[in-house]
């Protein structure tokens, strides 16, 4: 396999890293965004919709348009990553590597990367998402008993995700590592 193979799957693999982040980084600040404008009202129109409103009602309407807006993403995303997933393991479908070497340890780690992500996408979001939208302006005092079930679900997702992220590194330092190792015996061969 090329050198440029190894590379362009490196590259594939912190797109989907990173991607896998903002996700995070987008669907918890979406949250957040809505009490901070609740807050702050510095848009006297958005304030006097607000006061119109009610702020509990304002809060579950904006509430209710981020989960939407997330449960979106993240279906999108999950089948984004399926995508970058397969283009990976084709990159490095060529590995001569023996048996147990650094390019098949690397395409195992993609191999759980992708069997997470079907995991979250065939069972896991779908559930989060109907559940979660049965949720939707239910009253939170006293608690729903479907909320513990989404907050476990939630907690597996996460730590599935999170699972994902660390196959996703050690993945990428394989590969790093099987070229540095391969660059370094051509360079040894030649200078022989």
């Amino acid at each position: 396999m090329t050198t440029t193979r190894r590379q362009w799957a490196v590259v594939i693999l912190g797109a989907w890293i990173a991607g896998s982040i903002c996700m995070s980084v987008v669907a918890t600040e979406n949250f957040y965004t809505i009490d901070r404008l609740l807050a702050l009202r510095a848009n006297s129109t958005f304030a006097a919709a607000v006061d119109r409103l009610g702020a509990v009602e304002a809060r579950d309407l904006l509430r209710y348009l981020s989960s939407e807006l997330n449960r979106l993403y993240f279906q999108l995303w999950n089948g984004a990553q399926i995508v970058l997933g397969a283009l990976a393991l084709w990159l490095l479908s060529g590995s001569t590597a023996r048996p147990v070497g650094r390019d098949t340890i690397a395409k195992w780690g993609i191999a759980a990367m992708l069997a997470i992500v079907l995991l979250m996408l065939v069972y896991l979001t779908p559930q989060i998402v109907t559940l979660g939208r049965s949720l939707d302006f239910v009253p939170r005092d006293p608690a729903p008993p479907q909320l513990g079930r989404f907050w476990i679900l939630h907690g597996v997702y996460t730590s599935l995700e999170m699972t994902k992220l660390g196959a996703g590194l050690l993945a990428a330092f394989w590969i790093d590592r099987g070229a540095r190792v391969r660059t370094q015996a051509s360079n040894d061969h030649l200078a022989a």
